[in-house]
């Protein structure tokens, strides 16, 4: 088998060929499905390898004093001899994995093989095709968990322990001062203890990060910015913990843990940062100062990791391996999110080289995952997640013409910001359309609703709206993650839908919508992908007119940031940023394009929501979206170009388009707000509903945008191209 290994001397790493481990009594044998780099504690040791012997011993004065007592007690040449071959030999790297158990030693009883496990520990889970990990560093990953997200495990344990050192309290507001790893984990860990966190950082990207996964505010340490946002939070008092999770050899973290902490607070050390403490400092303020070690109790002592003699319960509550499993649920229940930290996945045949661009600064990562032979888009949690475009042969009973005269009822399911600016004031002012009735969770945004567009009615009985059999079309407006189920449930009921984007958020809810058009027979259907209908876009696609060969689009969207509390921001309830609007994009490109894509690729870079997502189409052509929040303001949102067959289209916002062929054609420039193509939808969709024709998009293509959306999410996971599937 191959392991990842380092010659602490030469610093030299290599991926070697050893033997396989035998599978001992009292642990399993694990074959790796992907390893965490910790980006701070193993690049510390990696980088600690390339020094000179002067700087090694500089670096770690422990190891020197352990040299000089034994030179006092061997003498100089065979203190000299050991350490010699002490440095001059491979050491492993690694402490954090998931795999598959492959056999299952004697005394082993809670899992079998075949089985996937989160491992612990820098002698047993290491970066290495095999490991033997005995039972008590070891801990099942809950069902439905990506293996590539259980490799966090012991990382996350490690944040865990420091969480708890310090004690936290609803209501209370802590100081996280390092923003890598540990620290972005530790911020999740806080904030779901019901903790205001205020960040600490000097990289911008963290900061955001941090904020994207709930801390109140981030800034420089040498700013202003986290002093006057711990002054507001805490009326001037002070935060309740700081949590060490910085490294280095500054002294700059104890120094504003003092400043920045109340009267008697806790300070506690997680990372490995200089402490020389202030001892005024810290003597007038009475603060308590604590070590956080490892991954918990049982941590170093040979008899529970090696022997598996766990600690009872009820004496010790969270073990070293209680701990593990706590974090692996947090993370299965979406309460800890571990997706945006990974900043880069690499073949582990690539260690070597990875491990030379994180020390060379070449890839800037907050996390990075080696993934193994075997362990590819289609093998592992790709397979599982990557989605199928299968659209169910149905035989759909057309509803017929309506009478000349009579109006298509509509019902509103949801009132909120998008429906009452850019729905509905195109659907109030339309001949033929009856605003019947709104449905809100909420009596007052129905009442509202009601007033200002004038529904019949206005309730909050879902179920009343949905057995109305003289509501034509029902439009589902709601909040991402119910998006699904209401679709489902408005098909069933016989209507025809208009849904927003997203139309599902998982392979599951796609299958659950299907599965209701199979059942009901009715595939009256369409998602809110607007763009396709813009009249500058149309008239620009008709001029560029048809191709013979593969063409190449690419989509520049500057999605911009957030404000903060945008519900955007809860992505372990409503999807990622991308999910929720990227079908947008994939749909205009395949619209453009006259096809569905077979295959999609995303990348993201490290410490923000950026995404570059590469669609490729049957015919070759292939659209490359660059979806970014960190673009200036004053740019454009959408430019996209189109390049085939000896001619260009540009689109600009919305505001302008040109056609470059033989002869130029650029359009002249709007002159009211932008036109994105929903009246024209609308129009198009209240048209099929009243005549009985066909919907403005057909169910294949909106299931192929949606399935390649999700598509995003798989190809972060797994690292490798996601291939979409197709039936009928």
């Amino acid at each position: 088998m191959k392991q990842v290994v380092q010659n602490y001397k030469s610093g030299e790493l290599a991926v070697l060929d050893v033997p396989v481990p035998g599978c001992k009594p009292g642990g399993v044998l694990v074959r790796s499905a992907f390893s965490l780099i910790s980006t701070g504690t193993e690049l510390m040791k990696v980088s600690e390898a390339g020094m000179s012997m002067l700087g090694k011993a500089r670096s770690r004065p422990d190891q020197v004093a352990k040299v000089m007592q034994s030179v006092a007690t061997n003498g100089v040449p065979a203190t000299y001899r050991k350490v010699m071959g002490k440095l001059d030999s491979y050491t492993p790297l690694g402490y954090s994995l998931c795999g598959v158990v492959e056999q299952v030693g004697a005394g082993v009883d809670d899992v079998k093989v075949g089985d996937l496990v989160a491992c612990a520990g820098n002698e047993h889970a290491l970066h290495a095709e095999l490991n033997w990990v005995p039972k008590n560093l070891y801990a099942p990953v809950p069902d439905g968990l990506a293996p590539s997200h259980a490799a966090f495990g012991t990382v996350g344990s490690i944040a865990m322990q420091g969480v708890r050192q310090g004690e936290p309290q609803l209501g209370e507001v802590a100081l996280v001062i390092g923003l890598g790893l540990i620290g972005q984990l530790v911020v999740q860990l806080l904030t779901a203890s019901g903790v205001r966190v205020v960040g600490a950082d000097p990289d911008p990207a963290r900061c955001e990060l941090a904020e994207r996964l709930g801390a109140v505010a981030c800034g420089d340490p040498a700013s202003a910015a986290v002093e006057t946002a711990v002054a507001e939070l805490t009326g001037g008092h002070g935060v309740d913990q700081v949590y060490l999770a910085a490294g280095g050899g500054s002294n700059q973290p104890v120094e504003l843990a003092a400043r920045l902490c109340r009267d008697r607070g806790r300070v506690v050390d997680i990372g490995k940062c200089r402490l020389d403490l202030p001892w005024n400092a810290y003597y007038e303020k009475e603060l308590d100062v604590r070590f956080s070690r490892s991954y918990g109790p049982g941590r170093y002592d040979p008899e529970y990791e090696l022997e598996g003699r766990d600690y009872p319960i009820g004496y010790v509550r969270w073990t070293e391996r209680r701990n593990l499993a706590c974090f692996l649920d947090l993370v299965a229940r979406d309460k800890v999110d571990v997706e945006p930290l990974v900043s880069h996945i690499a073949d582990f045949d690539d260690a070597v080289e990875t491990y030379q661009r994180l020390k060379d600064g070449d890839l800037k990562a907050v996390a990075v995952l080696f993934r193994y032979p075997g362990q590819t888009a289609g093998k592992t949690e790709a397979e599982a997640v990557a989605p199928a475009v299968t659209v169910p042969a149905v035989n759909v009973q057309r509803s017929p013409a309506r009478a000349a005269g009579t109006p298509v009822r509509l019902a509103f399911i949801g009132a909120g910001n998008y429906a009452t600016s850019m729905l509905l004031p195109h659907l109030s002012a339309r001949d033929g359309v009856e605003l019947s009735t709104v449905v809100t969770t909420t009596a007052l945004s129905a009442a509202n609703a009601q007033r200002k567009f004038g529904f019949a009615q206005a309730t909050t009985d879902l179920d009343a709206v949905l057995g109305d059999k003289s509501i034509d079309a029902v439009f589902v407006v709601t909040r991402h993650s119910s998006h699904a189920d209401l679709t489902r449930k408005a098909l069933l009921a016989g209507k025809a839908v208009f849904v927003e984007k997203p139309l599902a958020l998982t392979e599951d809810d796609l299958s659950g919508v299907l599965a209701a058009v199979e059942e009901s027979g009715n595939d009256r259907l369409q998602v809110g992908f607007n763009r396709r209908f813009a009249p500058l876009l149309q008239e620009a696609k008709k001029r560029f007119g048809a191709r013979t060969g593969p063409a190449s689009l690419r989509y520049l969207v500057n999605a911009g940031r957030l404000d903060h509390g945008s519900w955007y921001l809860q992505q372990g309830t409503e999807g990622s940023r991308f999910a929720g609007e990227g079908g947008h994009f994939i749909d205009t490109a395949s619209w453009l394009l006259d096809a569905d894509p077979v295959s999609v690729y995303a990348v993201a870079p490290s410490g923000n929501e950026d995404l570059q997502v590469v669609l490729r189409y049957p015919d070759g052509s292939t659209a490359a979206i660059s979806y970014v929040t960190t673009g200036a303001a004053g740019f454009p949102k959408e430019t996209l170009d189109l390049v085939a067959d000896g001619k260009v289209l540009q689109l600009d916002d919305f505001v302008r388009a040109s056609v470059y062929d033989r002869k130029r054609w650029v359009s002249s420039r709007l002159p009211k707000a932008r036109d994105k193509g929903q009246n024209a939808e609308l129009a198009a969709f209240v048209k099929a509903v009243r005549t009985g024709g066909p919907m403005p998009v057909p169910l294949e293509s909106l299931v192929a945008t949606t399935a390649a959306t999700l598509a995003v999410q798989a190809g972060l996971a797994g690292g490798a191209p996601v291939t979409l599937a197709r039936a009928r």
